[in-house]
């Protein structure tokens, strides 16, 4: 993906889908749901239950000062954007544009949570047991799958120039 216009045209349509899928699934979550009633999906495993996230990743910061999470959640991730588009603009792997994509399309799906609700809705809760995984969306996700991506290329990129010398 060398040719600029592709690459951020590639970003602005994968990121918007991402954003669409991200928050049609929050606007139903919060529209229909109740945090009483999850919805068991696999018994023993996956439910879909209604929770509210004011804080950042697993709730760190979630009862912190209204300032600290101000800048935390509303301006440090437009630092992040700019950063974003920065590596994209010196990135020509296809995997990178993917990963940033991906990045870009879950920042901004909780970013709009936190300026249109002052918090992120949180619905996929994974568990065995009595022991839950901190629940989730799919903003979470696609960040999560986008990180892993430019981790593993990161790694391997340094492995060859390390082999090399």
């Amino acid at each position: 993906m060398s040719n600029s216009f592709l690459k951020y045209f590639f970003v602005t349509i994968t990121s918007f889908w991402i954003l669409c899928l991200d928050q049609a699934s929050k606007i139903y979550v919060h529209t229909q749901m109740t945090k009483e009633e999850p919805k068991v999906l696999i018994e023993g495993f996956f439910n879909i239950s209604y929770v509210t996230n004011s804080g950042g990743v697993f709730g760190l910061f979630n009862n912190g000062p209204e300032g600290l999470r101000i800048f935390l959640f509303l301006l440090i991730p437009l630092a992040c954007f700019v950063f974003i588009f920065l590596m994209l603009r010196d990135t020509k792997h296809p995997f990178h544009v993917i990963a940033l994509s991906f990045i870009l399309g879950g920042a901004l799906g909780n970013y709009f949570d936190r300026l249109r609700l002052g918090y992120v809705v949180d619905f996929l809760d994974l568990y065995i047991g009595t022991w839950h995984w901190p629940t989730f969306n799919f903003a979470d996700s696609f960040i999560v799958i986008g990180v892993s991506i430019l981790s593993f290329f990161y790694i391997q990129e340094y492995r060859i120039k390390k082999n090399s010398k």
